[in-house]
């Protein structure tokens, strides 16, 4: 692990410019050769199934599965349900269309009903606002971390005439609300594995790096893949890779979303420390070794900030490795060998 200590400077200070700067041809040419190989001598599919969200993750991970196996052998997803935007699912369909992919839309929302997604999220939210219906609107937002306060999580709702209300959230009804929303990301997957399995096709995970060294994803949920193309990109890398595939502006320019809240919900409101390309460098900056005041004087700010997203990054990353593992048995079990191959 980096030492971040106040101590005299010994690092070279971040350069986002450099140290973000990606060669886009170099790397597509990287990307879809491993792809091709891992399918051929590791996963033994034919092909790639692939869940379109209509961000920029999805959309540049399904454009190197069409570089690395042709159009004809990647089969698109598009998954809404009640509370994902509009502008989701038009931006998917650019995606697949303009890469040529056969796809399905398949609105998720009756299979949430019954399994009483909705129904567990509300009881919660009207745990503290008892007025609210599901003709209201809702969203999650951490508070306190950008400040370099303790970091604590708000319910935001929004009555039908338009009126916005706040309170703080207890863990009780935080839990409750996570782990409803939760099964939209698995019910997701569950129907991404079984076009996989008709198909006999491998499912491509989205998650950049911010999210997957963050733990961002849901365990059995986003989480789950058979090959995750762009885990070691930084966001702002795959925007420069979205840009060079020449992908519709609409995804080019779109910012990070949840698309999981009812209520527009920005990242960086609900899970990160701050906006994504600041994200990056703080990332960047932590995994070169960089002190706090490194960091602070690349973003202009205070040290104590500094120091503060240095400790997030360092508790998100304890809190959630337990996301990243495999089930644990009691013993040691002989058998084939699972190490996973890298990319290299």
């Amino acid at each position: 692990m980096p030492t971040h200590s106040n101590a005299a400077l010994k690092s070279v200070p971040v350069n986002p410019d450099s140290g973000l700067k990606l060669d886009e041809a170099a790397e597509t040419a990287r990307i879809t050769g491993r792809l091709r190989e891992l399918l051929r001598s590791h996963l033994h599919r034919r092909g790639l199934i692939i869940a379109i969200s209509g961000g920029v993750d999805s959309a540049v991970c399904a454009a190197l599965a069409v570089r690395a196996v042709g159009c004809e052998r990647v089969f698109g997803l598009l998954l809404p349900e009640r509370d994902s935007s509009s502008e989701s699912s038009i931006r998917g369909r650019m995606v697949a269309e303009q890469l040529g992919i056969a796809y399905e839309e398949f609105d998720i929302a009756p299979v949430l009903d019954a399994l009483g997604c909705y129904q567990w999220r509300d009881d919660a939210i009207r745990a503290i606002f008892p007025s609210y219906t599901g003709a209201w609107k809702n969203k999650i937002v951490i508070a306190g971390g950008q400040a370099g306060a303790f970091s604590y999580f708000k319910l935001v709702v929004q009555s039908p005439d338009g009126q916005m209300f706040e309170e703080r959230l207890d863990s009780k009804n935080y839990l409750q609300i996570v782990a409803a929303t939760n099964f939209k990301q698995r019910i997701r997957k569950t129907i991404e594995y079984f076009h996989a399995d008709r198909l006999h096709y491998a499912v491509v995970g989205t998650p950049n790096r911010l999210e997957y060294d963050q733990g961002f994803f849901v365990k059995n949920g986003d989480g789950s893949a058979d090959v995750k193309p762009i885990a070691h990109l930084y966001k702002t890398q795959v925007y420069a890779l979205a840009r060079y595939f020449e992908l519709p502006e609409a995804i080019c320019n779109a910012p990070p979303t949840t698309d999981t809240y009812s209520m527009a919900q920005g990242q960086d409101e609900f899970y990160f420390a701050l906006p994504y390309d600041k994200m990056d460098i703080a990332l960047l900056a932590y995994n070169s070794g960089n002190s706090a005041a490194q960091l602070a004087n690349e973003l202009g700010i205070s040290h104590a900030q500094a120091e503060s997203i240095y400790h997030d990054i360092e508790a998100k990353r304890k809190t959630t490795a337990m996301l990243h593992w495999p089930a644990i048995p009691m013993e040691t079990v002989i058998g084939p060998k699972t190490k996973p191959p890298v990319l290299v």
